[in-house]
């Protein structure tokens, strides 16, 4: 994987290949940072990165000026990975290792721009979790965006606050917003 703009641009990271991870391909990474540069200034806003995995996500975010990161992940091999990572590239990353769904329905922390990944083969109802726990808690800042990155095999345009989906090759961005 590769950071692709910002302060890091072109930086290759590579992660342990024991991790239980899928990183967003740079394909798809690439056509969803082009959508977000139409929305939000990113040295302005504030990141939440949900199943954060390898933290590619989060790394692109602080490559290119976000004024705060915060990655959740369950996997303690994540966690650590995605610190060490952060603390090489002198990014303001903040990692919490927990469930995320826990995290969230405890969370106060609001984001303008709330990532997540889960896992491909979750079900439709821990998919709807996401958004449900999201918009109850408050967590999007105004303007703000949900996005939940799923097999194309899974549809989530009956969910609230679901906006519209990209598609690319077998990943789908799902684009949410507060009502």
């Amino acid at each position: 994987m590769r950071i692709i703009s910002g302060k890091h641009r072109g930086r290759r990271i590579i992660a342990p290949k024991r991790l239980p991870v899928r990183p967003t391909t740079d394909m798809a990474k690439e056509a969803l940072f082009n959508i977000l540069n139409n929305h939000f200034y990113f040295d302005e806003i504030h990141v939440l990165d949900l199943f954060a995995g390898t933290g590619n996500i989060g790394y692109e975010f602080a490559s290119r000026g976000a004024q705060s990161v915060m990655a959740v992940d369950s996997h303690a091999a994540c966690v650590a990975f995605v610190a060490k990572t952060a603390r090489e590239l002198e990014f303001e990353l903040d990692t919490i290792k927990s469930d995320v769904f826990k995290f969230l329905e405890k969370s106060h922390a609001r984001a303008d721009i709330i990532f997540a990944d889960p896992p491909y083969g979750m079900d439709l109802e821990g998919f709807s979790k996401i958004p449900e726990l999201v918009f109850r808690q408050k967590l999007l800042l105004p303007g703000g965006m949900l996005i939940i990155e799923h097999s194309d095999k899974t549809e989530l345009a009956q969910l609230p606050g679901f906006a519209y989906s990209r598609k690319y090759g077998g990943s789908v961005f799902s684009f949410f917003e507060a009502a």
